[in-house]
């Protein structure tokens, strides 16, 4: 019960971070419509091929452990650490790309609504990964298994959310002008 409160919370943060996008865009379209043609849309979609294929690794670990495959679950769940550290790897290198166009927090209200969102999901990300990597470490010290294993479904499900987010920040920042 406790992921879902968290998941709940995690989501209205997100969509307060909507509704400021919307209210931002109401009123400035003018940067709403140019600030997607000055990012590096080409870090954007890697990062959604990234997350998908991610979340695509944590199902295939849920699937393992439900069969007793622990080895192969650990597999997975590797995958997708390493997943969410390509992510990691990607927005740095998007952030150093955007620094070096002259893009940064306060170069208009774009860019400070692309910042605090892109930033915040980073940070999920990184929480996310760390969370796998506690299931890794609950499968090796016996805590998780075939027969228990809802700690790796909470995990899961807390990957999805983080994923279901991005699937949102994408189109929003990205595509839409």
């Amino acid at each position: 019960m406790a992921i879902w409160v968290g998941i709940l919370s995690e989501m209205t943060e997100f969509a307060l971070m909507f509704i400021v996008y919307f209210i931002a865009k109401v009123h400035n379209p003018e940067f709403f419509a140019d600030g997607p043609l000055r990012l590096n849309t080409t870090a954007g979609v890697l990062n959604t091929l990234v997350l998908l294929s991610s979340s695509y690794f944590v199902i295939k670990a849920i699937k393992s452990i439900r069969i007793g495959q622990v080895d192969q679950c650990q597999r997975w769940l590797w995958s997708a650490v390493a997943m969410g550290a390509l992510y990691l790897i990607i927005k740095f290198y998007e952030y150093h790309w955007n620094s070096e166009h002259g893009l940064a927090t306060d170069t208009d209200i774009f860019f400070t609504v692309y910042y605090y969102t892109t930033f915040n999901h980073l940070l999920h990300v990184g929480w996310g990964s760390g969370a796998i990597l506690w299931a890794i470490m609950g499968i090796r010290m016996g805590g998780i298994t075939q027969l228990n294993h809802s700690g790796l479904e909470a995990v899961a499900v807390y990957w999805h959310m983080i994923d279901l987010a991005w699937i949102v920040i994408f189109p929003l920042l990205y595509v839409l002008r």
